[in-house]
């Protein structure tokens, strides 16, 4: 298996305003400790870890939504981590992200066709409003959804629609950064199914930020398990959760719940 990212000696830090002196610079908190790690193409690798462990961190980086202090972060081999924003440009359609909070991410003045086509527009993808709604027969939600406001939907309809504006692109690579933490037991189910179905079919490569290592466990071919900064566990799923060799990922999976899920968890209702 191919990697689509290779992150080499990733290292970045924040000045810590809080403890900045009266004179000079602000003293700097690490938040990735030169790391190195491949990111296979075609497969959904999660990333968990503690609260600032740096998870959400090192996805932003991998999206350039963050540029790291040093190190190389390789995208299908062209080094992206400190392109200026101009080179960055032709590459940003292949570089997606699913949102957290869909209702701060979606714009609230706009229809839901809007808020997916102005993308494709922009990268030269169609945009018109039957291109939207193809987008959302792929999310499962029907045609009269376009025409709705983001705050006239439920939870999981809105997350549906960050995926339908996502994958309208059709880019190589997804971050999904805690996308289901905000809904309902049923509606994670369903959103989690449609994540791993598309990706899937569209031969997608996907980061899934989570802390709930039930999801990681069914949801995810490999894991990457992060401690202030620094790589604790990686590899494939069942081989971490299996055999952990850090304290870290130990002390992990005995904290969390991992309940025997039915198979049939992911399925539609």
């Amino acid at each position: 298996m191919s990697a689509l990212f290779s992150v080499r000696d990733l290292c970045l830090s924040f000045p810590d305003r809080a403890h900045k002196p009266l004179f000079g610079a602000a003293p700097r908190n690490e938040v990735l400790k030169g790391f190195s790690l491949d990111i296979p193409e075609g497969q959904i690798t999660g990333i968990v870890g503690e609260s600032g462990s740096g998870k959400s961190t090192f996805g932003r980086v991998l999206v350039r939504l963050l540029e790291p202090d040093s190190g190389q972060v390789l995208f299908d081999g062209q080094e992206i981590g400190h392109l200026g924003e101009a080179a960055l440009r032709p590459l940003r359609r292949d570089l997606q992200m699913i949102f957290q909070d869909p209702m701060s991410s979606l714009n609230p003045r706009h229809r839901v066709w809007r808020i997916i086509s102005q993308p494709m527009k922009r990268y030269g993808r169609g945009g018109t409003k039957s291109d939207a709604i193809a987008a959302l027969d792929k999310v499962g939600l029907p045609p009269a959804f376009a025409e709705r406001y983001p705050h006239e939907l439920s939870g999981g309809q809105r997350q549906r629609v960050g995926i339908a504006r996502a994958i309208a692109l059709e880019p190589r690579f997804i971050l999904a950064d805690e996308i289901v933490s905000g809904l309902d037991v049923s509606s994670q189910a369903q959103v989690l199914s449609l994540l791993k179905d598309l990706a899937r079919d569209m031969g997608l490569t996907v980061a899934f930020i989570s802390h709930d290592l039930s999801v990681i466990r069914h949801l995810c071919d490999n894991v990457i398990v992060l401690n202030h900064g620094e790589i604790v566990d990686h590899g494939p799923v069942a081989e971490v959760f299996e055999r952990p060799s850090s304290e870290i990922t130990k002390t992990l999976l005995s904290a969390i719940p991992l309940p025997e899920l039915d198979a049939g968890w992911f399925d539609e209702p």
